[in-house]
C-alpha cells in the first residue's frame, strides 16, 4: 500500500531523487526544504518528470510549528531525513552550526512525529561514521568514529536514533549509510547542482569540463593505494534513491528497524574517475597533484551485502553510467 511520504531536504540532490523514485512505487510524497543548497525551480522539474504537482513546504526542520502543521496538513505514514548540513571541511570552521542543524533538526523532527503518531522514519547517514576503516570492505559492524565535526553529527544522530528506537517500540528506524553518489536522473532534470562551493569530487569534475576550472586538484598521489590518489565506493543516485524506497518498504511489511550500508562494493580512484568523465566529455581532463588533506582516509569502500540480504538492494548501474548521466545534467544546465 502506497505511503505518504515526508522528505525533509526533498529538493536537495539525494532528496529530489528519491521524490521521483518514491513516485514511481506508487508512494505520494510533500517535500520540506529552506533551500539552502537546493535550486527553487527543482520542484518545477519533479513536475515535468512525474507528471503530477508537488507539494513543497517551504522552511527549516527546526521550525516545530511547521512540522505540526504538515503533519496536520498530510496524512503523513513515514519520514525520510535528509535535511542537513553536510561539508565536512566547513565543519571545521563552523562545529556549532553543524550541531545546532543537524542535531536540532533531528530531535525536532522525532518530536514532531511522535506527536503526530508517525513512527517510520529513514534516516539520511553516511559511510563517514566509520571514520579511518580498519576493514575493507567496510562491514555495518565495523567500529564506528568520526574525523570532523561533521561526522561526528552523523554518529551522534545514529546514537540518538538507537536511544530513542530503544525507549518505545512503536518506532521502526532505518539508518542508511551511503557511500559516494554520483550522476544523475536520466531524464537530466535533476542532478547534484550545489548552490556553493562543491563538497564533492564529480562536481569539481564536472567544473573543469565545463572550463569553469583550469584543472582538477587531486589531494595526494602517495596514498596506499593502485595509483597513488583516494579510493572511493561511487553510486549511483538513481540506485541510491532506489535503495530508499527499499528500505521504507521494509520498515512498512516487517516494522523492524535496520542498519544497511548503500554502496557498490567496487572502489575506483580519484584519477579513474577522472578518466571515467572524460570518456563521457570525449576528452582528457586536466588535473594537478596538491598536498592531501587533513581528516581524508586512502580507501573507503562498503560491504554491501547486508542490504542485498535485507532488502534486496544492489546497485545496478556502473562508474560510466555515473559519468554520463552528471555530464548530460550540466550540459542541459549549460544550455539552459
Amino acid at each position: 500500500m502506497g505511503q505518504t511520504v515526508l522528505l525533509t531536504g526533498g529538493a536537495g540532490y539525494i532528496g529530489s531523487h528519491t521524490f521521483v523514485a518514491l513516485r514511481a512505487a506508487g508512494h505520494d510524497a510533500v517535500v520540506l526544504d529552506n533551500f539552502s543548497n537546493a535550486r527553487a525551480d527543482v520542484p518545477d522539474r519533479l513536475e515535468v518528470i512525474t507528471g503530477a504537482p508537488v507539494r513543497v513546504y517551504r522552511g527549516d526542520v527546526r521550525d516545530g510549528a511547521l512540522l505540526a502543521r504538515i503533519f496536520a496538513e498530510n496524512a503523513i505514514g513515514a519520514v525520510i531525513h535528509f535535511a542537513a548540513l553536510k561539508a565536512a571541511g566547513e565543519s571545521v570552521e563552523k562545529p556549532l552550526d553543524y550541531m545546532d542543524v543537524n542535531l536540532g533538526g533531528l530531535t525536532a523532527l522525532l518530536k514532531a512525529m511522535r506527536e503526530a503518531g508517525c513512527f517510520r522514519l529513514v534516516f539520511s547517514s553516511s559511510a563517514t561514521v566509520y571514520g579511518t576503516p580498519e576493514v575493507l570492505p567496510v562491514p555495518e559492524t565495523a567500529p564506528r568514529g568520526y574525523a570532523n565535526p561533521y561526522g561526528f553529527t552523523k554518529l551522534a544522530c545514529e546514537q540518538i536514533l538507537e536511544q530513542v528506537g530503544a525507549s518505545d517500540p512503536r518506532w521502526a528506524i532505518a539508518t542508511l549509510r551511503y557511500f559516494n553518489p554520483v550522476g544523475a536522473h536520466s531524464s537530466a532534470l535533476i542532478g547534484e547542482d550545489p548552490q556553493d562551493f562543491p563538497n564533492n569530487l564529480v562536481p569539481f569534475v564536472a567544473e573543469v569540463a565545463l572550463g569553469k576550472r583550469a584543472a582538477l586538484n587531486v589531494f595526494g598521489d602517495d596514498w596506499a593505494t593502485r595509483d597513488g590518489t583516494g579510493v572511493r565506493d561511487y553510486i549511483h543516485v538513481e540506485d541510491l534513491a532506489r535503495g530508499h524506497v527499499m528500505s521504507l518498504g521494509h520498515l512498512v511489511e516487517t516494522g523492524q528497524s535496520h542498519t544497511v550500508n548503500l554502496g557498490t562494493g567496487r572502489g575506483y580512484s580519484v584519477l579513474e574517475m577522472l578518466a571515467a568523465y572524460g570518456r563521457a566529455v570525449g576528452r582528457d581532463l586536466p588535473h594537478v597533484i596538491a598536498p592531501r588533506r587533513p581528516g581524508d582516509v586512502a580507501e573507503v569502500v562498503a560491504d554491501p551485502s547486508k542490504a542485498a540480504a535485507l532488502l534486496g538492494f544492489r546497485a545496478e548501474r556502473g562508474v560510466d553510467e555515473m559519468c554520463a548521466s552528471s555530464w548530460a545534467f550540466v550540459s542541459r544546465r549549460r544550455n539552459g
